[in-house]
């Protein structure tokens, strides 16, 4: 019995010993695999992307772009393209190889996230709270993505951009590429000599500097 008793006992530090060592091991991080196409070539919709690195929200509100808010005339409100912040994520290996070479590697997701303002109540679009006149973030107001991509979007500089509707949630499970006139275009004219993106509004990347 006691030689019985010993195995045991030998037998369960074992096991605890393997446990340790197996669960001490380097932790590593679940990860998405971006982007999933399906049998038609329209991407599916990103999710957790609020977890990675987000690197600025440019703004561009209608009542600074000669359009009016709670506005009732049918045909006279000239609104802006993008009435919302822009909450741009990316992933975090992402982010860091930009800041060593700037470019981003192939594969590479850029998430844009849309948010309107919240209830406007001046002219301008802007509201009064505690900390003064301004903008603040409203409702989720749509989502776009990039996704780089040289021999697949070769056509557009390496670039291909979707659009997963400009409506509240839920957003569209799934996109197709944008033609370029809608998107990229814009990209190749004004940041194709900052890797397509628009560095200069994220002080992170345009500065080169880590976190």
């Amino acid at each position: 019995m006691q030689k019985y008793l010993l195995g045991v006992a030998g037998g369960v530090a074992v096991l605890a010993a393997s446990s340790f060592l197996l669960n001490s091991g380097p932790v590593v991080a679940q990860t998405h695999e971006y982007p999933v196409y399906d049998s038609a070539g329209r991407i599916q919709v990103p999710t957790g992307y609020r977890a990675w690195v987000f690197v600025g929200a440019p703004l561009t509100p209608e009542g600074l772009n000669n359009g009016k808010y709670n506005c009732n005339e049918p045909t006279g409100c000239t609104r802006s393209n993008f009435p919302e912040y822009h909450h741009v994520y990316i992933e975090k290996k992402n982010v860091d190889a930009y800041l060593k070479t700037g470019s981003f590697p192939e594969g590479t997701v850029i998430v844009k996230e849309l948010t309107r303002v919240l209830n406007p109540s001046n002219p301008d679009g802007s509201r009064t709270e505690a900390s003064g006149r301004g903008y603040f973030n409203g409702e989720y107001n749509g989502i776009d993505m990039s996704v780089k991509d040289s021999k697949r979007f070769a056509a557009t500089n390496g670039w291909g951009f979707f659009t997963f509707g400009h409506h509240p949630l839920p957003y569209n499970k799934t996109a197709a590429e944008q033609p370029a006139a809608v998107c990229a275009g814009c990209h190749l004219a004004n940041v194709a000599k900052t890797d397509m993106t628009w560095i200069q509004f994220y002080p992170q990347l345009r500065d080169k500097q880590p976190y």
